[in-house]
């Protein structure tokens, strides 16, 4: 079996970018050997609506920027809207106190914060009465977000 076969199998299932590391930890593999293939990919993808992208040192197979729109429309949507919208607002306005998210979206907050957590976007931090909210990595990772382009963050929210 081919290398780069074995590797966009990898990438088609995974549900988020994976490491170079985590990719030749698990087809036991030389880090180097992988990135080369990772780079045969790249080019094999070139001419496709899909790539392989690369995302804070991750890899991700995706659809490329000038499809999406038409892709989304058959997409199976993973997270509710509500944890979306939350998701969103802690995202911009980070850090932020959960209270202040409360007058934003309402009492359901709690619900959606615990949510939010649970599935690992979001870190909290007890913070008097209140608790400070900021999103993780994961988030960055599976939004295919650079955590410094808040422009992103806001094309999210709409």
């Amino acid at each position: 079996m081919k290398v780069e076969r074995i590797i966009e199998a990898i990438l088609f299932a995974a549900s988020r970018p994976l490491a170079l590391d985590e990719i030749a930890e698990a087809m036991k593999m030389d880090r180097k050997e992988v990135k080369k293939a990772i780079e045969k990919l790249k080019k094999f993808y070139e001419d496709s609506a899909i790539e392989i992208a690369e995302v804070n040192e991750k890899y991700v197979m995706e659809v490329k920027a000038e499809y999406v729109e038409y892709a989304k429309k058959f997409a199976p949507v993973e997270l509710k809207k509500s944890l979306i919208k939350t998701l969103s607002l802690i995202a911009y306005h980070q850090p932020i106190k959960q209270s202040d998210l409360k007058k934003m979206i309402g009492s359901n907050v709690y619900e959606y914060v615990r949510e939010l957590k649970k599935k690992g976007f979001i870190n909290t931090k007890k913070e008097g009465r209140t608790k400070m909210i900021t999103t993780t990595q994961y988030f960055y990772d599976y939004f295919g977000i650079d955590k410094k382009d808040k422009e992103a963050i806001k094309k999210m929210m709409k």
